[in-house]
């Protein structure tokens, strides 16, 4: 058996079997959209958009978690909807397709914002987020469909270590393209919206093979708008409410808000935090978090080889641990070498921990509900991405713009994911998801 059948899963007569360029174009997915969260999210557009756009305002760093919060909110309400809808009309790729396109064209569209465009850079904010929110629960619904149950750590670990590479990539060439825009007769600062444009480029080529490859494998179960409206709130009450049986499943969502509040929130102040608190340039922020990908991207193949081995909940539970120490470090760091030591262990963290959640939520699900419970993870996601940057924009503003503070308030997040991990049943929402 090789291995790439081994993470292959089976399926009964009449339905195609999952070939390896299947995998492979998964997995590429996370190699194509990094780019966009790498570059737009964490590393360059949010501090241009605090310094540039909005000039240093003392409200700066609060709007830009509020334009985030308002896309995440977006996300949260119509996501469950949305993959209820995928799976009863069986549609999952193309609405994927739609998704990309709207994510590729929204970020393009960042590259006309400038000082005082506030309201165009909010609007494209806004709409390519979502845009990639949907498109990051649509292409997680199909992890259940083509990986094995005990081999989807794996194979989620796949894609995470992919994406962090895909982003390092699309950062280094904007990073390249700022750093020599002296050479061109510019100023680094023109030259952080023109990167927008070869984030979308990149984003846009690498994720053709996904869109050509993957294959959609559910049929569709109703026909008629009044029925799959009818079909999809039921379903979504259901989770919600607990009486559908998946207690674990849900207890495991309440979990991910948690802990993902402060992966979310880390990812969306990266390049604010270590400028504005740690007095790094654009240019050293900029190679931190190419270095702090690498490790990323090391947590997420590292974690994911053993994570079908030594368990789901263990494996969440320790990369949470070291997250604590991450942030620990962080607030207490004065010289930069103990930053790069606390931002390479949250490294390590970021692609395990999201990774781990996403293999467990995919062991715990039901078939022929893929796109639904995937839509409520991204509720989830959507969820912690609400209430760990806007938590963190308001503890810094209260605290008279103090980094650090808000920086340590952060591990509360992670505290909480601790103790909601605890009461996941892994065997018992396995055994519930897999009975018919």
């Amino acid at each position: 058996m090789t291995a790439s059948s081994a993470i292959r899963r089976e399926h009964p007569p009449g339905v195609p079997p999952v070939e390896r360029r299947e995998l492979v174009a998964w997995a590429s997915y996370d190699f194509a959209n990094s780019g966009y969260t790498t570059v737009v999210i964490t590393a360059i557009f949010n501090a241009y958009f605090v310094a540039v756009i909005a000039g240093k305002a003392p409200w700066a760093t609060l709007a830009w978690t509020g334009a985030l919060s308002v896309s995440y909110a977006l996300v949260l309400l119509t996501a469950p909807l949305v993959g209820a809808y995928a799976d009863l009309r069986a549609c999952k790729k193309r609405l994927l397709v739609m998704t990309t396109i709207a994510c590729i064209a929204g970020t393009a569209g960042l590259a006309y914002t400038g000082p005082g465009t506030i309201a165009l850079a909010v609007g494209l904010i806004v709409v390519s987020n979502v845009a990639f929110g949907m498109g990051e629960n649509l292409i997680a619904a199909f992890l259940p469909e083509i990986a094995a149950r005990d081999a989807m750590g794996r194979l989620s670990g796949y894609g995470w270590a992919l994406g962090y590479v895909g982003g390092m990539l699309v950062l280094g060439l904007c990073l390249a393209w700022i750093q020599g825009a002296p050479a061109r007769g510019g100023t680094a600062a023109a030259a952080v919206p023109q990167t927008m444009l070869i984030t979308a480029v990149a984003f846009a080529l690498t994720a053709l093979p996904t869109l050509l490859v993957l294959r959609e494998r559910a049929t569709a179960q109703v026909a008629t708008g009044r029925e799959i409206l009818a079909i999809a709130f039921s379903r979504v009450r259901e989770e919600l409410g607990g009486s559908a049986g998946l207690v674990d499943l849900k207890r495991l969502l309440w979990c991910i808000v948690c802990y993902q509040a402060g992966v979310g929130t880390v990812i969306a102040i990266a390049a604010i935090y270590t400028q504005q608190a740690l007095g790094f340039s654009t240019q050293d922020s900029i190679m931190l978090i190419l270095v702090v990908n690498a490790t990323a991207a090391l947590g997420a193949f590292g974690f994911g080889r053993y994570q079908d081995r030594i368990g789901h909940a263990r494996t969440l539970a320790i990369t949470l641990v070291a997250w604590l120490v991450a942030i620990g470090l962080l607030w207490f760091a004065q010289t930069r070498p103990v930053v790069w030591a606390a931002a390479n262990l949250a490294g390590l963290c970021l692609g395990a921990s999201q990774s781990a959640g996403r293999a467990m939520v995919g062991y715990l699900c039901p078939h022929g509900r893929e796109a639904e419970v995937f839509g409520l993870w991204g509720l989830a996601v959507k969820l912690s991405m609400i209430l760990g940057p806007l938590s963190y924009g308001l503890v810094s503003w209260l605290a008279g713009g103090d980094h650090r503070s808000a920086m340590l308030a952060t591990a509360l997040f992670f505290v909480g994911g601790l103790l909601l991990l605890g009461r996941v049943d892994i065997a018992r929402g396995h055994a519930r998801a897999s009975a018919p």
